[in-house]
């Protein structure tokens, strides 16, 4: 009668095959290699983002598709290190579309390569872009209706698209004319209130808390708030919502050298005290790079400043 052979480690003379060990086996193979090839593969949109540790030293990860997130606070606070952060997860998520505006240029500018359009200080280029992003939402809609579905997955090859704004009040409030900022406003407005659920995720900062740049029927669709350092508790309440101050959740309670720290409004939870994890300036180089070598070898192409797309057309 021949030996019981175990599919793994061959014949074990003596003894019979236990068959819930070695299927036990298989289970931890099959799942070491998946890590691997997605470690290869680097994060997904799909996958909760590391944005810190909270206040009792655990590691604080959000998914943000399906979300929107507003984050604010005065100059300085670590407005930008919450920010990098979740730009540094999207440009290395191969699933998604990046699509970046900064009326600074230099803030997001060091993730231009990795951006599918990139937008700097004209508010022209801006009203542009953000017709054309409501021009695909509203396309993907159609398609969701002909289908009976109410929002994109996964499986269905639609890439989800990560707008990033920063700075919010530079378009809003100090370019162009009133009518200009008004256009830019509402077209903010009508992509967080719509886009979610076609795979369009706004994630919107400003150094200006203030009710002129955050009004409170834009404030208020915004399922994530990350309030930092701000000079008043109504600075602060602008941000998290009305009343979280009077509750003992202020941003203005967190001390000027506190740089990072900030209080976190998650959908129908409570402000929670959160410190951004810090990337350095060099870490950020180097997350862009190897970002633009992936999305190069995924897609076969790299970013493009919006600007010069227009220059070759």
């Amino acid at each position: 009668m021949p030996l019981p052979v175990d599919p793994i480690a061959g014949p074990k003379p003596g003894r019979l095959v236990r068959p819930l060990l070695v299927l036990a086996r298989w289970a931890d193979e099959y799942a070491a290699r998946r890590r691997e090839r997605r470690a290869t593969a680097g994060p997904s949109i799909w996958e909760p983002i590391h944005l810190g540790v909270g206040e009792d030293g655990r590691p604080l990860r959000l998914p943000l598709i399906y979300r929107n997130m507003l984050l604010a606070g005065e100059p300085g606070a670590g407005k930008s290190v919450g920010l990098n952060n979740i730009v540094a997860h999207a440009a290395l998520s191969t699933d998604c579309r990046l699509w970046l505006f900064d009326g600074k240029i230099v803030e997001l500018g060091l993730w231009r390569s990795c951006a599918e359009r990139f937008v700097a200080n004209s508010l022209d280029d801006a009203i542009q872009a953000l017709l054309d992003l409501q021009s695909e939402m509203d396309s993907r809609y159609a398609v969701l209706d002909d289908e009976r579905r109410r929002k994109i997955a996964p499986d269905d090859g639609v890439s989800p698209i990560v707008v990033v704004l920063d700075e919010l009040a530079y378009f809003a409030a100090t370019v162009g004319t009133k009518r200009e900022q008004e256009s830019f406003s509402v077209l903010v407005r009508d992509l967080v209130a719509r886009g979610r659920a076609a795979g369009i995720i706004v994630v919107a900062a400003t150094q200006r808390p203030s009710a002129d740049i955050i009004p409170t029927s834009l404030r208020d669709l915004f399922g994530y708030r990350w309030a930092f350092r701000c000079t008043t508790d109504t600075s602060s309440d602008i941000v998290l919502g009305h009343g979280w101050a009077g509750r003992g959740y202020t941003a203005a309670s967190v001390a000027p050298e506190a740089k990072g720290i900030g209080f976190l409004l998650a959908e129908g939870g409570i402000p929670r005290r959160v410190k951004a994890a810090y990337l350095s300036d060099d870490e950020v180089y180097a997350l862009a790079d190897r970002a633009t070598l992936h999305r190069r070898a995924h897609h076969g192409t790299d970013g493009q400043d919006v600007d010069d797309a227009r220059s070759r057309s």
